[in-house]
This record gives structure tokens, sequence and C-alpha cells, in this order.
């Protein structure tokens, strides 16, 4: 029997950077992996394969709609669906393929198959070749997580798809309902509406990216219907039936008034719920919460001593760079290190066209804890970059303490703002005030004038509005 400091259970993203750190501090580290290929969800079916579509699908749509302002003219041209899905694929594999490397550079054992907890400190790795024990000072489950399936439509791989399949469909669907409109939802909607799908999303709730500050949600509706995209909002899917020509899909909405409508294909895209049946935690009593995430305390330890859990299987959200934070601070906390993860400077993004990304609390969240805030705001539309780009929905909006300054929230829809928003969360970390931003120079031309500028308007002095 093999023995380690630590075997890790899943090489998603929290699972082999908690792998990599570990070693980088002197654990004797294995990763268990039941995919062929290492990264998780989000290096093969997720993140990474979903942002690849969506760059391809927006060149494709601005040679479309955008290049004639530019002087471009453009004659024949042509989607070659085959092409963008071969050079997703060769994203995604070199991706992986690195990850694979850095196992190998940091001296990380890597064992191929379903990691199965079989005692407090033991692991049984059932691959192809048969079965393996694995003796481990600590345990961390790091399986991640899987798609939500509706009870009353079922995936069948075809028709009622997961992300997975939407990320791969051999054509562009004539008709595409996207139920839920969430990250995953807005993102995969967006990429097959701009390859020519009519594309409708329904859901239950009464905005769209509902986690994210209302009026941010309402200016990326508004940019997204002016693309094509249509939204039934405060509607419910009560049924659906596979017919010979596709799906008929029944939706209510919250005034009781029912109808059908008619797709060639159903991305389902409700959420996610983590990955921790079949693992063996039910027979060494590690402790669940309600909807199968695993208890932990703010050390990532479970009720069983020596086991630990990271990523979608605890409380949180779950996106792939707050599981590697946690994978880093349990490595260092393993180590005897301080090991720490600000969930307050967590952000959130979606990566639609207007992007929106967040940090910190919404107004809503503000208001309800009778917290007493400055706003400031600033229009992409009045950025000399973002006119030079032809990009000008969306806005900044930071939410400043009113007595210290401090910045409790930013929030922001508009071009590359995933990027903007790294400025936002150090500002978060550091426990930065407006002014801090506001005083600090930002080059010019650029979007992140924007941010600037915001922070300007928190004290009622931005520049150019």
């Amino acid at each position: 029997m093999d023995s380690f400091d630590l075997v890790i259970l899943g090489a998603g993203p929290g699972g082999y950077v908690c792998a990599i750190r570990a070693a980088q501090l002197g654990l004797k580290t294995a990763l268990v992996e039941q995919r062929p290929t290492l990264g998780g969800t989000c290096l093969n079916v997720g993140c990474i394969p979903s942002k690849a579509l969506l760059e391809s699908s927006e060149l494709y749509a601005a040679a479309r709609h955008r290049f004639a302002e530019h002087g471009i003219g453009v004659s024949g041209l042509a989607l070659e669906l085959p092409q963008m899905m071969a050079r997703k694929g060769q994203v995604v594999r070199e991706l992986v393929d690195g990850v694979a490397v850095l196992m190998k550079k940091n001296k990380v054992t890597v064992l191929s198959g379903r990691g199965v907890v079989t005692g407090r400190s033991q692991v049984t790795v059932h691959g192809e070749s048969g079965e393996q024990r694995l003796e481990a000072t600590s345990i961390c489950l790091a399986m991640g997580s899987e798609p939500v399936e509706l009870p009353f439509m079922p995936f069948d791989g075809e028709r009622i798809v997961s992300s997975t399949e939407a990320l791969s469909f051999p054509a562009v669907p004539e008709r595409l309902i996207v139920v839920g409109a969430g990250a995953v939802g807005l993102e995969l909607g967006s990429v097959w509406s701009r390859l020519g799908a009519a594309v409708t999303v329904v859901e239950m709730l009464p905005t769209i990216a509902p986690f994210a500050d209302k009026q941010m949600s309402s200016s990326l509706q508004r940019a997204l219907e002016a693309q094509g995209l249509e939204f039934r909002l405060s509607t419910k899917v009560t049924a659906a039936k596979v017919t010979t020509a596709g799906v008929a899909v029944t939706v209510a909405n919250d005034k009781g008034e029912s109808e059908e409508l008619a797709c060639d294909r159903v991305l389902v895209a409700v959420g996610r719920r983590p990955n921790s049946a079949g693992s063996g935690l039910d027979s060494v009593g590690v402790e669940l919460e309600a909807g199968g995430r695993v208890r932990i305390d703010d050390r990532f330890r479970t009720n069983v001593e020596g086991i630990y859990a990271i990523g979608d299987l605890v409380r949180g959200p779950m996106l792939a760079h707050k599981a590697e934070e946690e994978g880093i601070a349990l490595a260092e906390l393993l180590a005897g290190k301080p090991g720490h993860v600000n969930y307050d400077a967590i952000p959130n993004v979606i990566y639609t066209e207007p992007e929106l990304a967040m940090v910190g609390r919404t107004e809503a969240e503000l208001k309800e804890a009778g917290i007493a805030f400055n706003t400031g705001r600033f229009m992409f539309r009045a950025n000399g970059r973002a006119k030079s780009l032809g990009l000008l929905d969306g806005m900044v909006k930071i939410l400043a303490d009113k007595e210290t300054d401090r910045i409790l929230g930013v929030h922001m829809v508009g071009p590359r703002v995933s990027e903007l928003i790294a400025e936002a969360v150090v500002a978060v970390e550091f426990q930065a005030s407006a002014e801090d931003i506001a005083l600090t120079s930002h080059a010019h031309p650029t979007l992140s004038e924007v941010v600037r500028e915001a922070a300007l308007a928190v004290g009622k002095r931005a520049l150019h509005s």
C-alpha cells in the first residue's frame, strides 16, 4: 500500500492547484482522477471550451454585423462549424496537457480511476487495471459538481441536453430553448444565437443573472435582446415532449398562463449539484448538508478527522477560481502555514458580449443589511476606448461605505469587464476606498478609465460626465 501525506480526489481547478501547492510545500501528494484527462469540468467541458466558442462566435458575429462600420467589406462569409469545434478542442488539449506537465514538474503522483474513501486515512482507486489502495495522512475531497437534471425532462444527450452536449452540437439548431438565465445559459445561448439560432431563454425568476446587481442584470438583458435573444422571465418549464421534429416545451408564467414552445433542442442550465455520491463518504460518516454539499468548518475540515473538502462540494459559489483559492489555502494549512480565503473578494463573471462582472455586495444586499453607502456610476458610451472599439453598452458602478468610503461592491457590464474586475478585487481585498481608485492614474485611452470615473463619481466629481 502506497503512503502519502495528502491524497486528493478530483483533478479540477481546486484539486490540481491544491496538489501543486502541497507539493511545493514538501507534502508527498497523490491526485486521483476518473476522467482520462486532468482539469475537471472546467478545462474539459466547462469554462475553457465555452470561452473558446464565445471568442469564435463573437468574431463571426462581428464579421456579419460590425465589420462594415469599420470600412471592412466581407464577401463569401461562411460558418465552418467543424473548424470552430476543432479549434475549441485544440485549446482544451493544450491546457489539459499543460496540467499533466505541471504534475510531473511538481512530482505529484497521478492515479487514473475512481477514488473511493474506504477509511479515515484510506482511499481505494478503482482503475482499468484493478484496485489500488492508498494510505493518506490527509484526504481532500475535490470531486466538483455535475449539471442538475429536471425530473420531468431528463437529459437524453440529443434533444434535451446539458452544457456538455451544448458545447458540441454538430450543427447550429434552428431554434434553441435555454432553461435558466445564469452564466451557463446566457453564455451558451449567446454562442448559438451569434451562429444563427433563434434562442429563447426561460427563467423562473424575474431577472436574468439573478445573483447580480439588478441594474446590471437589466443592462445586460437589454444588450442581449438587441442581439436577438428572447427572454421569458418569471416563467417555468412545466413539461417537455420529444417529437420527431424536435421538442415541444410547455411553459407557464407567474400569471398562470401556459403556452407551448417548439424547438430543435433544449439546453437545461438550471444549476449544478455537488458530485458527492459514490465516493464512500457515507461509509466513513462524512456529514452532508442539504443538496449534497459536504459540511466543513472554516479550515475546510469535515466532521471526520483527516478528511477535508473544497470547491463545488462545499458552501459558496461554484466557481473555478474559488475552488483554486480553497485548494491553495488548504495545502498551506496542512503544511502548518496560514491559509485563508476572503470570500468577499471572489469575483463573478458572465462572458457574454457585453460581459458582466462583479465583486462584493449588491445595492439590495447593502440596503437589507442597513448599511449606508454612496454610489458612483459611469457609462462606457462616454469612454474614448469604448467608442474606438464600437462597444458602448454598459457601465461601472461602485458602492462605497457612506462614512469610511471603503469599497463594498463593484458591478460592471461592458466590454472586457472580466479583465477590469481584477482592479476592483484588489481594492476589496485591501479594503481600499473609492478615493484610492479615484486618485490612481489610469492609462488613456483605456477601458479602465471607466472604473476610475465611477470612483470619482462616488464623490460627485466625475470628470467626463
